[in-house]
């Protein structure tokens, strides 16, 4: 409104005001509510109530709406040929939606193993390339919002929406140290700005800092007068993980050594990759390190790697 009036008295307009009569100071401040997401508990309760339904398409629709981000008008735009195969490990490639983008995001293997069942019962002779086909008619966005609603009456939540559990996943990933640039990756962002609210929602990540500044803090008050030996600010705690960084080929990856990493595999992963059998011990360490994690996707890529090996040298 203020620049409408600014370029009428730069026009000369006859009956223009002799100054703009708003100013930004005039405007109301724009509101920034949070997204609403899932704690952590209610989030486990809606999986367990998905995977206790007798429909299987209710319980893919909500695992792979909480497991990827996914929007649900890009859920029922998949494809079939959706799933590409990179390396030893599955990706899943996002219809172009409503930020008219498209982009590739992990597949887990639980989820590929699902979709593989929901295919394997596709009948023969669909025209149609679309994954979900319910009754030779492709599953709506209506159809998405009743199998959510449908597993959260079950589970005793209220107000869950597809929107809301994409919310969940990007608040989870931000509390247990994803990047932002990662985040915004997975969801299909085009700025970090978009991701940017994420990084303001005050779950754990607050909570557990401000409870173990706090017991520091009441140490001064105590009797010993004195802060405990182990204690540490947070400038201090960065400049002791930044001990730990490992150089890459362009940069340093700065990661905590208590996180994991979503992406430390990546390049076994590539087709560019190549092994050779004197490796083979390092692999098998790699491989024992990610079964000792529970890092089951990461200990896929190595038993591939292995196999293919041992499968070369006979």
């Amino acid at each position: 409104m203020q620049l409408c009036f600014e370029r009428l008295i730069e026009w000369g307009i006859e009956d223009a005001p002799a100054r703009a009569p708003i100013f930004p100071g005039d405007l109301p401040i724009k509101d920034e509510p949070l997204p609403r997401f899932l704690d952590d508990a209610a989030a486990a309760k809606l999986l367990v109530a998905a995977r206790a339904d007798a429909d299987p398409l209710v319980r893919l629709i909500v695992e792979f709406l909480a497991r990827t981000g996914m929007r649900k008008g890009e859920l029922v735009a998949l494809t079939i040929d959706a799933v590409v195969q990179i390396g030893s490990a599955y990706w899943l490639r996002i219809p172009v939606g409503k930020l008219h983008n498209d982009r590739y995001i992990p597949l887990h293997p639980q989820l590929k193993e699902l979709l593989d069942g929901w295919l394997h019962t596709r009948p023969d002779g669909l025209r149609s390339k679309l994954m979900f086909i319910e009754r030779g008619r492709p599953v709506s966005t209506a159809r998405v919002d009743a199998a959510v609603d449908k597993v959260a009456r079950a589970a005793g939540l209220q107000n869950v929406s597809p929107h809301r559990l994409r919310h969940t996943l990007a608040t989870q990933a931000i509390n247990r140290g994803m990047s932002l640039e990662a985040i915004a990756a997975l969801l299909g962002h085009r700025s970090l700005t978009m991701s940017l609210v994420y990084a303001r929602i005050a779950d754990r990540t607050v909570a557990d800092e401000y409870f173990a500044v706090t017991e520091k803090v009441e140490a001064l008050y105590d009797q010993t007068k004195h802060l405990p030996a182990k204690a540490e600010g947070s400038e201090m705690a960065k400049l002791r993980k930044q001990m730990h960084q490992r150089m890459l080929g362009n940069g340093y990856c700065a990661r905590p050594v208590e996180l994991d990493c979503h992406f430390e595999s990546i390049c076994e992963s590539c087709t560019h990759f190549v092994t050779t059998i004197e490796f083979r011990p390092t692999l098998q360490r790699q491989r024992d390190d990610a079964r000792r994690k529970g890092q089951l996707a990461r200990q896929k890529i190595f038993d591939g790697l292995l196999t293919r090996l041992d499968n070369d040298a006979s």
